[in-house]
């Protein structure tokens, strides 16, 4: 059926049995990063396969999911207090930076009988969540005397929004802040979580500041690459998922619009280039499933020209291939692409094992 994601099981064991060597080798742990497929218990199992000790997810529906695996789950996005019950059910830990919060967790986890593990994050930069490091001691103290609750380690997160990378001085500001915490509290802190694919890069420099003992790891597990300067990894597949959707409709067509021109169906203003007659097709998968951005055809000449919610547009007039209505088109998708069409209902997924 189409449109389909292929998953490629194997080739996603392969990339986190590198990535995972390339970790060990700096006494770094990684948590496999399963969000950007929905939490799919195939893709977690390959990822454990591969040597991923912990699983990770932003979505509470999603790490119920992972529930037969016997590792521990963490929940990358801020607990909701509301929500704190289901948080200690589905997660054994959690990333947190309001002690409000850990303290709701807390309560959750002596009805539950539970220990509940706690990250507490620090703001570095990259301004998304984060504690201020004047508010550290005050929010470890407060974290330590609640009932239920571990304080597991410290952490953060670069590159997500203010695009601020990885580098010695900014991770080492977090192994500093270790330091200080473990002896001015008289502990030891299993976990010093330097961050997502972007820190990836420091590893393969050797440039990661010791100390650093894990990482929460998707993009570079899902398609081989580091983010903070897109580069493959030495020995990975980037091509683990492939998007195939269907030819609704071939014909030549003028590559301007005809008659008065207003607003598109997303409020936008359509800039076009007079290329005269070219032969387009359509496919039905649209912007409900996928950005068109976020997509690369695998047909050498084929160009996307945009998309509705329905609808994808392709020139396909300097491809080799003769599209014809009922023919499929193959696409690469990125990240934000993954993420977008594994969400999406209506895009059936199909595993490659």
């Amino acid at each position: 059926m189409y449109p389909r994601i292929t998953v490629n099981t194997k080739k996603i064991r392969h990339n986190t049995g590198i990535v995972v060597k390339l970790c060990s080798r700096q006494g770094v742990s990684v948590a496999g990063v399963v969000k950007a497929t929905c939490g799919m218990p195939e893709v977690a199992k390959a990822m454990l396969a591969g040597g991923a000790t912990m699983l990770g997810d932003s979505r509470l529906e999603n790490l119920e999911k992972l529930a037969p695996f016997q590792v521990p789950r963490l929940l990358l996005r801020l607990p909701m207090p509301s929500r704190a019950a289901e948080v200690v059910q589905h997660a054994e830990v959690s990333l947190n930076t309001e002690t409000k919060t850990v303290k709701a967790l807390g309560k959750a986890a002596l009805k539950q009988k539970k220990s509940h593990g706690v990250i507490l994050m620090l703001e570095l930069g990259d301004l998304r969540e984060g504690l201020p490091l004047d508010q550290l001691s005050r929010a470890v103290r407060e974290v330590m005397s609640t009932g239920g609750i571990r304080l597991l380690g410290l952490g953060t997160n670069l590159t997500c929004y203010g695009g601020v990378l990885p580098d010695p001085d900014n991770l080492g500001v977090l192994t500093a802040a270790a330091s200080r915490v473990q002896s001015e509290f008289g502990i030891m802190l299993d976990l010093i979580s330097g961050g997502n694919s972007s820190s990836v890069h420091l590893l393969e420099k050797g440039l990661l500041p010791e100390g650093i003992n894990h990482l929460r790891l998707g993009e570079s597990i899902l398609l081989g690459r580091e983010t903070a300067y897109g580069e493959t990894l030495e020995g990975a597949y980037g091509d683990t998922f492939a998007l195939l959707a269907e030819v609704i409709e071939a014909r030549e067509k003028p590559s301007l619009p005809q008659g008065k021109r207003g607003w598109d169906a997303f409020g936008k203003k359509p800039v076009f280039q007079d290329r005269g007659l070219r032969k387009k097709v359509i496919l039905a998968v649209g912007r409900q499933d996928v950005h068109p951005e976020n997509l690369t055809p695998l047909e050498p000449g084929v160009s996307v020209l945009g998309a509705g919610s329905d609808h994808l547009l392709l020139d396909v007039t300097e491809a080799k291939a003769q599209y014809q209505v009922g023919d499929t088109a193959a696409f690469r998708p990125n990240y934000a692409g993954l993420l977008q069409l594994m969400t999406s209902p209506y895009v059936h997924k199909e595993l490659i094992k």
